[in-house]
């Protein structure tokens, strides 16, 4: 077993190290299922196979420590070198491979249960968010706000919250559902979404906005306009390069193209019956629904509510919308 044990540990720093490196994609949530499936596996091993083994062999132990000692008191001898207790305890210790594997058990589990079905943390990779949220924020996701789902295969089977414009959600990116991205929900099933001279309009009405004071954008060292919109009863801000006009992908192909049309102004779609469109708070620097469609409902993972850590501005820590 121990043999086996490091053959499985190898194999993890393999997939690891080529995940790291970028030699394949990882799933996170595959390989912490996988390791609570094995680590049960030893657990229940070590409960009802190992642990009783080593139990009878110390009880055997102390059977022969005590008859030795009987048979040394018959002839004489009542001063009996060594020390049953510490080879007992020996005996009863977990070795490595169980240490390593059954020990870890409970922990993997409770990190499995928590990211799967309540909270999972994320990482914000690029400045599509920006105002709302910058590069190198550390933040949680809501698992269940949305319903409860299967982990890995993501199948919902308990309905809660359907989501809402201005909510901010993470979900599976349409083309790779090996990535995870993050946007604002701008338009839910039945909406038209118009985005048009960097203007947003929803069913035909534009989004109400307000001018707040220029914003510094770190990323790109330039100052930007900054607004407040507001989606539904979500007031949030976001930022407009009048200066940039991005190039819409007027003939990208994706699911359900044909509920969009193109044009210089900009795009118009129709949201389907189980999809979102979704946008960047940073409005022109962003590649979102304008760019490959709609995100249906079974590509969500949660709604994105707090910033727990971000180490180059603690002050970024708390809650936003």
């Amino acid at each position: 077993m121990s043999s086996l044990t490091g053959l499985l540990y190898g194999g993890l720093v393999v997939y690891l190290g080529g995940w790291y490196l970028g030699r394949w994609t990882g799933n996170f949530s595959l390989l912490l299922f996988v390791l609570t499936i094995v680590t049960f596996g030893y657990w229940l091993a070590e409960r009802f196979v190992f642990a009783p083994r080593r139990l009878v062999a110390a009880r055997n132990l102390e059977e022969q420590d005590a008859v030795r000692r009987q048979n040394l008191a018959r002839q004489g001898i009542a001063k009996i070198d060594g020390d049953v207790a510490e080879a007992k305890q020996a005996v009863l210790a977990q070795p490595w491979w169980l240490d390593w594997t059954a020990g870890l058990f409970p922990v993997i589990l409770i990190v499995f249960l928590l990211r799967s079905f309540l909270f999972e943390p994320f990482k914000i990779p690029s400045g599509s968010m920006i105002p709302t949220l910058l590069v190198g924020d550390l933040i949680l996701v809501n698992k269940y706000h949305y319903g409860v789902r299967l982990p890995v295969i993501n199948k919902k089977i308990i309905a809660n919250h359907d989501p809402q414009r201005g909510d901010v959600m993470v979900f599976r990116y349409p083309k790779d559902t090996s990535i995870d991205y993050i946007k604002r929900v701008v338009g839910v099933p039945g909406d038209e979404v118009s985005y048009r001279n960097q203007q947003l309009f929803i069913n035909g009405q534009p989004a109400p906005t307000s001018q707040l004071p220029d914003f510094f954008n770190e990323e790109t060292l330039r100052v930007e306009k900054q607004f407040v919109e507001k989606l539904g009863n979500v007031e949030h801000r976001i930022l407009v390069d009048r200066g940039r006009q991005l190039y819409l992908p007027v003939n990208e192909t994706f699911p359900l193209r044909e509920n969009c049309r193109y044009s210089a102004e900009g795009v118009t779609c129709k949201v389907p019956p189980g999809h979102y469109f979704m946008m960047g708070d940073n409005r022109d620097n962003s590649m979102d629904s304008r760019f490959w469609g709609f995100v249906p409902d079974e590509n969500i993972v949660g709604k994105a509510f707090f910033v727990w850590m971000n180490f180059g501005d603690l002050k970024r820590i708390g809650s936003f919308q």
